[in-house]
């Protein structure tokens, strides 16, 4: 069932490419998958089998300028010519309607695996009253000193370039530095798991790993920083669990330092209800690695008890 794609015509003029993985037995609750950058939707399918065996209806989309979502301002690696940010946000939204309209009653969770994640907790903040949970996999809200200086280099590509051109140092600055900090690497995206053979099919996959435009880098910072503001924060209820889920040897989280720093603001904001894992052996993928069974497990147990309170 996850294998068909189908299409929905999003309010922003984006035709979403999703797929969907129907509850087994008595359904406990919806969740909404949100991707990474420069991967897609169809990578979540054992994923999807695993939460629908216990109780979810999954769907999973393509952001746009992802996979097979199309949009006239928005080919590959690139959200929109112009608020990229709200337009990815809305295309999320208009997934959650979909979904609720299909299984009415049943509460609603968001998953957001690294840029998803980033994704993730920007729609809650501005949808607040639209999800009962958010979990948030391998993202990276405090890049600090650094991401503000990407955001320069980037605004200063623009000038120079454009923006709807591939930013030549970001990639140097992320993936490649990550792909640099794995010590006897046999590619240089080791980075994101320890098993060969998913690092493998990643790099096999012609919509995976694709240089992000100038104007998607500057989205995603600023996806970055916009929803751990107390502003953004304030507008969600402060008992909305929150599960964040990251790996100890993770480069793009800081070796997961990022997912601790999150768990953190978000406790110092006020949040009741903040649940952490760090996997201490994992690299990025979480859900492509040695144990990964085990991490869908605990978060499976986790989204039974929300959804039960919810």
């Amino acid at each position: 069932m996850f294998a068909e794609t189908r299409h929905l015509a999003s309010p922003t003029g984006a035709t979403l490419a999703y797929h969907h993985a129907p509850a087994e037995g008595d359904a406990l609750g919806v969740l909404l998958i949100s991707h990474g950058l420069a991967e897609h939707s169809r990578r979540y399918e054992r994923f999807a089998g695993a939460m629908a065996a216990g109780g979810f209806h999954v769907y999973a989309h393509d952001h746009r300028g992802h996979g097979d979502t199309t949009a006239a301002e928005a080919p590959l690696g690139r959200f929109a010519r112009r608020n990229g940010v709200d337009a990815v946000i809305a295309d999320v939204l208009a997934m959650r309607e979909l979904a609720a309209a299909a299984h009415p009653g049943l509460p609603v969770t968001l998953f957001g695996h690294s840029m998803g994640g980033l994704i993730s907790l920007n729609v809650a903040v501005t949808h607040p009253n639209k999800f009962d949970a958010v979990t948030v996999w391998n993202a990276n809200f405090n890049p600090g000193l650094a991401g503000r200086a990407a955001q320069v280099i980037l605004k200063a590509e623009r000038m120079l370039k454009g923006s709807d051109v591939p930013s030549g140092l970001l990639p140097k600055l992320t993936f490649g530095a990550w792909g640099q900090s794995i010590a006897n690497r046999r590619t240089e995206f080791d980075w994101l798991s320890r098993i060969p053979e998913e690092v493998d099919k990643y790099i096999a996959d012609p919509l995976c790993g694709f240089d992000a435009s100038v104007s998607l880098w500057l989205d995603i910072f600023e996806l970055t920083f916009r929803a751990p503001q107390k502003a953004h924060l304030d507008r969600l209820k402060r008992e909305m669990p929150i599960h964040l889920v990251g790996g100890g040897h993770d480069p793009a989280t800081n070796n997961g330092k990022a997912i601790s720093w999150l768990s953190n603001h978000l406790k110092k904001a006020g949040f009741s209800h903040i649940t952490m894992a760090i996997h201490q052996d994992m690299r990025h993928e979480t859900l492509n690695e040695i144990g990964a069974a085990a991490a869908i497990s605990d978060f499976a147990d986790w989204c039974q008890q929300v959804t039960a309170r919810a």
